[in-house]
């Protein structure tokens, strides 16, 4: 298959195809808006910090809301929470055009709107995502993960282009009108998705607090998602130096207009256009570690570059270089992330990546700035450029490889457990013990395997884990495990993949006892008074 065949065949899938296009009209208009809002705060505040402000603003409600959005895209209908949000950006955005177009804004007033504008993103980013396996089959999820790269980066060179052409000419008022027509289309496309219905749980769905839990849980104990979430909360630290500074740079350093400053910015979108095209390339050639270290040494350079450039040619080659470094290294990362996330919780740990990624972009926007008040405009940028270089050892402690061998599909290996009447969902905690006889010359290696089953079974809903020796008996091992709840308990059989089973298929080997493994599941007699009466209620209901 050809590379530009394999860029573009998700296309072929209809919804998919719909979805594209309505997007990359929607993010056209968000570009058109950044500009000019950015253009705006310029004019009406020209202090660094304050400018930088609008890139903390854009970004804070993703650091504050991704993770409890993502709980939500996992436990209700990723549809309705889409549309929810794209409703909320339209109007958002409508009462920016209104007040701009009679002079009513004011600094904290276009912060303020930017930060509900970033809401309904920080709302709908984790389901978005987490969608996108639904739209098209396995074989194409890694191209369509580029080919959103690929739309929202070539919306962003062509919406900068407009959106200064149109700042220039219109102002910034209809500028953020046009952003809130934009989101009709994908309003639209979402009205008439039709996602296939989820194969129901036998068991009672997650409640928020709990599926919030479940996440963190799950991210604490994934390594291949740590791996991607410290790597790309390293790299959006260091790149948004260049993003809190730029309209600052291009109107004090470059001297450009509105248009300048958006023909700078499509200049970094066709650079993401060019990445996009180099990336397949890249990745058979070498290693994602490889592809995402090459990817920040050439943001550095692009960094000391636009540092010194003098004029608009000279920043607009390193603006190339950084168009290719940003969607080459977060293709990477987002890869990643699909990858290490089975679909039980994939629009939280996504909805981590989009946290840790956004939340340091708008943390250290607002340092970048308040930086160059008090050195200039050049020396953030030197600053974020060492520190990237820096970034690249972590690459042997946090390798993103080792998301590429994961399976994560569902195996329903587990069988049910047997009872003679069933615990109330609520009812817990929960002991699960497995008992192994194991040869005593191989309890080194048995001990080793059985890490990462620890690992596993943390992270798919454990909160307690050992394993013990009978002391008159070294080769019988106890593997014990507490779940908070019955329903809990009965969800992990749910969330095994291929890969657990290897891990487990691995452990059971060896077992030498000539009567099978045994599982025994107990359950905490003791039943509180407040569960009690939950109990009650719910069979009253019942009846």
């Amino acid at each position: 298959m050809s590379t530009a065949r394999s860029m573009w065949s998700p296309l072929g899938e209809p919804v998919y195809r719909a979805l594209w296009i309505a997007a990359v009209v929607s993010n056209v208009g968000s570009f058109m808006q950044e500009i000019g809002s950015a253009w705006l705060m310029t004019t009406i505040r020209p202090e660094p910090l304050m400018v930088s402000l609008l890139q903390t603003a854009a970004y804070l409600p993703f650091f504050v809301m991704a993770v409890p959005a993502g709980a939500f895209a996992d436990v209700i209908d990723k549809r309705k929470l889409l549309m929810f949000g794209q409703l909320w950006m339209l109007l958002s955005s409508l009462a920016l055009g209104i007040l701009s177009i009679y002079n009513l804004i004011t600094p904290w007033t276009l912060l303020a709107l930017t930060l509900m504008l970033a809401v309904g993103g920080a709302i709908t980013g984790p389901a978005w995502n987490a969608a996108i396996p639904e739209l098209v089959p396995k074989e194409k999820l890694e191209p369509a993960i580029a080919l959103g790269g690929v739309g929202y980066n070539a919306a962003r060179g062509v919406g900068s282009a407009l959106g200064g052409l149109a700042v220039a000419k219109l102002g910034a008022g209809p500028v953020f009108i046009l952003n809130a027509i934009s989101f009709v289309g994908v309003l639209v496309v979402f009205f008439f998705w039709k996602p296939e219905p989820k194969k129901l749980s036998k068991h009672p769905r997650e409640r928020i607090v709990g599926a919030i839990k479940a996440g963190f849980r799950f991210v604490r104990h994934s390594p291949a998602l740590k791996a991607v979430l410290i790597r790309s909360g390293s790299y959006g630290a260091c790149t948004s130096a260049m993003w809190a500074l730029l309209p600052l740079i291009a109107k004090e350093e470059l001297h450009l207009d509105s248009m300048g400053y958006g023909a700078l910015l499509a200049i970094f979108g066709a650079g993401t256009l060019l990445g996009a095209f180099i990336l397949p390339r890249l990745r058979s050639a070498i290693s994602l570690d490889q592809v995402t270290g090459f990817g920040k040494l050439l943001f550095a350079g692009s960094l000391i570059g636009i540092s010194n450039a003098q004029n608009l040619v000279t920043a607009s080659l390193f603006m190339i270089g950084a168009g290719v470094s940003w969607i080459v290294v977060n293709s990477m990362f987002s890869m990643g992330a699909q990858k290490a996330s089975p679909a039980w919780v994939r629009a939280r740990a996504l909805a981590f990546h989009i946290l840790v990624f956004l939340g340091t972009f708008a943390i250290t926007s607002a340092i970048w700035g308040q930086v160059a008040a008090y050195t200039g405009l050049d020396i953030p940028l030197m600053i974020a450029a060492g520190l990237l270089v820096l970034s690249l050892f972590l690459a042997k402690p946090f390798p993103l490889g080792i998301a590429e061998v994961i399976d994560t599909t569902m195996s329903d290996h587990w069988s049910d457990p047997k009872f003679s009447s069933e615990p109330h969902p609520n009812h817990g905690p929960v002991l699960v013990t497995v008992e192994y006889i194991i040869d005593p010359n191989r309890l080194d290696e048995f001990t080793e395997a059985m890490t990462s089953l620890s690992i596993q079974r943390r992270r798919d809903g454990a909160f307690q884990w050992h394993l013990f020796c009978d002391v008159s008996s070294p080769q019988k091992q106890l593997e014990t495990f507490f779940v908070e709840s019955w329903a809990e308990h009965m969800r992990q059989h749910e969330r095994v993949t291929v890969s657990d089973r290897l891990v487990e298929d691995k452990v059971n080997a060896f077992h030498v006892g000539t009567n099978p493994i045994v599982v025994r599941h107990l359950i905490n007699s003791y039943i509180p008074a407040e569960l009690l009466k939950e109990i009650t209620v719910e069979e009253q209901e019942a009846n």
